[in-house]
């Protein structure tokens, strides 16, 4: 690429799209590709254009629209589709409804590379069909190919994203507490957890309330696996008083645990746990007073089938933090993007 007057530029090839706005008309007075001619000058001048750039041939460079469609074909995302170039960049668009995941840390340094930028949502992030996913451009009009050759290294057997379909679940919900079993006090849960569970394809297939019995809890658990439940969601009793025992009934079924307690707030005391393939998650009373808690920021994760890991899982830490604002924005917040 290379900078010229407009009046050199006659017979030579223009490497950018010329904008103009006049008399009413916006958009490209001249498309990248052309060749000016004689005629162009003046108009190119009238718009205040004293030099424009122009190709030049085996110069190791890409051009903007070259190097993001190159960018866009690094990583083949099943469920999305890619926008027609446009001003330099390439948009990702959910086709499905699901969960968004990234490796963050391969976004950065393809992002250090330099003159490459790539924007994306969130990891673990909720998206509908139609949403934005990604963003991908460089910064000058041309850039030079060892770039992206480095970039399309970088990913070589690596995801930088995907986007996960949520899958149908059928649900056992074990809600604990004496209060709850003697009809001391009515449930709020099962509401609450049906309001959250209408957001995802799934079917409740019993709703279990229990004493505070460790050995009832691990049996009610059990029996819903046994009639087909697919994902267990256990609340109350999930605090540190001696009465709390549903992690030690989720132990005791055979299942791993992989975090009892989270670095965030509201749900700190949420407990995330496997027994074979089944998630089983310990859902603390926040869940029951406040709009959002760890339970919705865990359920996406739980719907398109990816696993939970304790490294995960504390990465949550540095956006664990609800602001607890008079208006609940969730998703859109900074709250539990891990």
């Amino acid at each position: 690429m290379k900078k010229v007057k407009v009046e050199d530029a006659i017979g030579l090839k223009l490497c950018h799209d010329i904008t103009a706005m006049f008399d009413g008309f916006k958009g490209p007075l001249f498309k990248r590709g052309h060749i000016i001619e004689e005629k162009d000058v003046k108009k190119l001048l009238s718009i205040g254009k004293k030099h424009i750039y122009i190709w030049e041939d085996n110069a190791n460079e890409i051009h903007e629209e070259d190097a993001a469609i190159r960018l866009s074909k690094m990583t083949q995302v099943e469920n999305a589709h890619l926008k027609d170039v446009s001003e330099g960049k390439i948009l990702l668009i959910a086709d499905k409804e699901g969960m968004f995941v990234v490796d963050v840390d391969l976004l950065n340094e393809i992002n250090m590379i330099g003159d490459i930028t790539i924007a994306t949502i969130p990891n673990h992030y909720h998206v509908k069909k139609g949403d934005r996913l990604v963003s991908m451009r460089v910064v000058p009009i041309a850039v030079v190919e060892e770039k992206i050759i480095k970039a399309e290294t970088l990913c070589k057997g690596k995801k930088l994203y995907d986007l996960l379909p949520f899958s149908h679940k059928n649900i056992g919900v074990v809600i604990t507490g004496s209060e709850v079993y003697n009809n001391i006090v009515e449930d709020k849960f099962e509401k609450v957890c049906r309001e959250k569970l209408d957001k995802f394809p799934c079917d409740i297939i019993s709703v279990e309330i229990c004493d505070d019995d460790e050995e009832m809890i691990k049996s009610k658990i059990n029996s819903l696996i046994d009639k087909g439940a697919d994902f267990i969601i256990c609340a109350g009793g999930m605090s540190v008083d001696p009465d709390d025992v549903t992690p030690l009934a989720i132990k005791n079924t055979g299942a791993e645990i992989i975090s009892y307690g989270i670095p965030a707030q509201p749900g700190n005391m949420t407990l995330v746990a496997y027994k074979d393939d089944i998630p089983i998650l310990g859902i603390p009373g926040a869940a029951i007073s406040l709009p959002t808690t760890m339970f919705d920021v865990l359920l996406p994760q739980i719907f398109s089938n990816k696993k939970f890991e304790k490294k995960e899982l504390i990465k949550i830490g540095n956006s664990g933090l609800c602001q607890m604002c008079s208006t609940c924005h969730y998703p859109n917040c900074t709250f539990g993007k891990y």
